[in-house]
């Protein structure tokens, strides 16, 4: 499938694993590239640059095709020298990044001068716009629906993508509410040139979570989300488990932040994820878990994905224009 993001990106499919904390390994950024996607790890994953570094390293040696380094800017609470891990992204020779959070601009002088293509994640056309005017080489677009932060506009993909792709010029990813080939399909014909994955991505054999987390998601309906933070201006998408009613119980009834942190704590997400008891503490997926039936490869993912887009495309779409 040839789009401008596998133009600009040297992939096979139009097809993205987005950057998710704990989960953006080596191991899963190499799969998904293999497979002719373009796998993302997670610097902040690695609690010191030098262990980014030698997560590159070994992203390198499996896999022999494009893979990104994504860098989440100023939604941590720890002080992070994020100058530090831009530095040994550039020195690694990976040469695409994924920017979240904040605007990447304070590092795009560095990225630039190592001939790394920047994608940014917006939440909102006007970011999109002011990403591009900065120079990045393509922004993904998350809708309402994604996991994590979906901003505070409340705009669902339907809507976001289409209106990104009548002003912003460089090539554009959908992400939110994507899980199978009906969701690329659906995606091109609104405009974007691929889409990014991450809830889909997780539910995969190489990703390096608990058989339970991934089985919650097989398991889940598309309502089994909570929206958290709301009052805070920091709106975060989770999966709807104890903490997260619990959460929402102590926000409704006007408690602050401090009466809600002990719930959502790091420690407490930390052993949710690795002991895979999903009523431990806040994880994150999105709508899109509603659904994913199984738990693939990666390559099945990747290629099931492209396969049944395809046959939308030629074949269901096609006759109706007939």
């Amino acid at each position: 499938m040839k789009t401008r993001i596998t133009e600009l990106l040297g992939i096979e499919y139009p097809i993205v694993c987005g950057g998710m904390m704990r989960v953006g390994t080596a191991e899963l950024a190499a799969a998904v590239s293999n497979a002719g996607g373009l796998g993302i790890m997670t610097a902040l994953t690695c609690p010191t640059p030098e262990l980014l570094k030698a997560e590159i390293k070994k992203c390198q040696s499996l896999t022999d095709k494009p893979f990104a380094v994504n860098l989440t800017v100023g939604v941590v609470a720890t002080e992070i020298n994020y100058d530090d891990y831009v530095d040994v992204i550039c020195a690694s020779g990976v040469k695409i990044v994924e920017t979240a959070g904040r605007s990447p601009e304070p590092f795009m002088e560095k990225f630039n001068a190592n001939d790394i293509k920047v994608i940014h994640k917006c939440v909102a056309v006007r970011h999109a716009l002011k990403a591009e005017k900065i120079g990045v080489a393509a922004v993904s677009i998350d809708g309402f629906e994604c996991a994590g932060h979906p901003g505070e506009e409340d705009i669902p993909g339907l809507v976001l993508i289409p209106a990104a792709a009548d002003q912003v010029k460089i090539p554009i990813l959908a992400s939110g509410g994507i899980a199978d080939g009906r969701g690329l399909a659906a995606a091109l014909a609104l405009g974007a040139d691929g889409i990014n994955m991450g809830t889909r991505f997780l539910a995969t054999k190489e990703a390096p979570a608990h058989d339970n987390i991934k089985q919650a998601i097989v398991n889940m309906k598309e309502t089994d989300t909570s929206l958290l933070f709301r009052k805070f201006k920091n709106t975060a998408r989770v999966f709807k488990n104890d903490i997260a009613v619990k959460v929402q119980e102590i926000e409704n009834s006007g408690g602050e932040f401090g009466d809600i942190h002990q719930y959502v704590s790091g420690k407490n997400q930390e052993k949710a994820w690795t002991t895979g008891d999903v009523n431990a503490g806040m994880v994150t997926w999105g709508m899109c878990g509603g659904l994913i039936k199984e738990i693939p490869t990666c390559e099945e993912v990747v290629t099931s994905i492209a396969n049944e887009a395809k046959a939308i495309i030629r074949e269901k779409l096609a006759a109706l224009a007939e």
